[in-house]
């Protein structure tokens, strides 16, 4: 019996992975998240939460405006430290790793993050935003046989996202970074999708520096766009 049974799995899966194509993936991917419309109606996100590093609790905080800034507070032992960008400049801050004074992001460092700025992500109307979706078939996740999709932005920047095929969420996203000269893949797997205002987010997100679980997730709600303003005295 096994040995009948192994080709139809090989076979349903050749199957399966021959069937989809990038567009119906993404299309189910963004229906199972709220929908396309719902998603076009988000135009600021905030989210808070905390993390354990090396025993320390840190405290997390993304603050994002559609297209207009992203921004990251951290607050270790007392210590708070930010990062943020809008699309033509951007600061740092971390007193944690030894920094004085904040700094104007390097114009690498910036063009990195101006994907980060769409809140809606990138998959939602892909096409018109210049970037491209390429399906590249079937790829286990820990155990979990998922779609994988090669998204390369306007701005180059490449990721690769693992869609779980029972309810098409986004499960993990391999993403091509540059620091300090080098290019390195950084590795970012999601979980626990809840509803917020009628789209789904998730409110575990983990790397390689550690998990960070949000207790509070707030879409549409006022942001002060001073949040974004270069830092006084600099």
């Amino acid at each position: 019996m096994k040995k009948i049974l192994l080709p139809l799995v090989l076979l349903f899966s050749a199957f399966l992975s021959q069937a989809q194509t990038a567009d119906e993936i993404v299309e189910k991917h963004l229906a199972a998240i709220g929908g396309k419309d719902a998603w076009r109606k988000v135009s600021s996100v905030v989210m808070e939460g905390s993390m354990n590093v090396m025993g320390r609790d840190v405290l997390v905080k993304i603050t994002q405006i559609h297209n207009k800034g992203s921004r990251q507070d951290l607050n270790v032992a007392g210590m708070t430290g930010y990062m943020f960008s809008t699309p033509t400049s951007g600061w740092v801050f971390m007193p944690f790793q030894g920094q004085q004074k904040p700094e104007p992001m390097t114009p690498e460092d910036l063009k990195e993050s101006i994907d980060d700025l769409d809140v809606q992500g990138n998959l939602l109307d892909y096409k018109q935003k210049g970037h491209s979706v390429e399906y590249l078939g079937m790829e286990d996740v820990e155990g979990t046989e998922c779609y994988k999709l090669k998204v390369t932005t306007k701005n180059g920047n490449e990721s690769t996202l693992f869609i779980d095929p029972a309810n098409h969420y986004i499960i993990r996203s391999v993403s091509k970074r540059k620091a300090m000269g080098q290019e390195m893949e950084v590795k970012t797997d999601l979980s626990d999708y809840r509803d917020v205002n009628g789209v789904k987010v998730p409110f575990s997100v983990t790397q390689p520096f550690g998990t960070v679980v949000f207790s509070t997730v707030k879409i549409n709600e006022a942001v002060d766009e001073k949040l974004f303003a270069a830092p006084s005295g600099r």
